[in-house]
């Protein structure tokens, strides 16, 4: 009996570390889109934005689009303006924002303000 635990154990051991290989694990109501390729958390995270500070810019990872500040209005976009095409995500300061999942980032913007040269998330 003890044999069969024993082979029981290892073999879900196994299954688990497998999954870990896998890449990240993204709770999202969109799970057939893969995240961007800067995005790798390499756990199971609960996360709906990622902001970036240095550059004032958010990416929802729920519609896959990014947001940002211009004119006085957030607008949201699939593919950035050609005029952010120098900006290195992977690289880039992130901030997980964990606490908010609601779809207008402009009520959470003005409200939170973030440490600089903090890096991680927020919450």
């Amino acid at each position: 009996m003890k044999r069969l635990k024993l082979v029981i154990v290892a073999f879900l051991f196994i299954i688990a570390s497998g999954f870990e290989s896998c890449g990240p694990v993204i709770i999202s109501s969109r799970p057939s889109m893969p995240p961007p390729p800067w995005f790798y958390p390499n756990r199971v995270v609960n996360v709906r934005y990622v902001y970036f500070p240095d550059v004032t810019i958010y990416y929802d990872l729920t519609l896959r689009q990014y947001i940002y500040f211009e004119n006085g209005a957030w607008i949201s976009v699939n593919v950035l303006p050609q005029r952010f095409n120098g900006i290195n995500f992977r690289n880039s300061r992130q901030i997980q924002i964990r606490d908010y999942f609601s779809d207008d980032i402009g009520k959470y913007h003005p409200n939170n303000t973030y440490v600089k040269g903090r890096r991680g998330s927020r919450n």
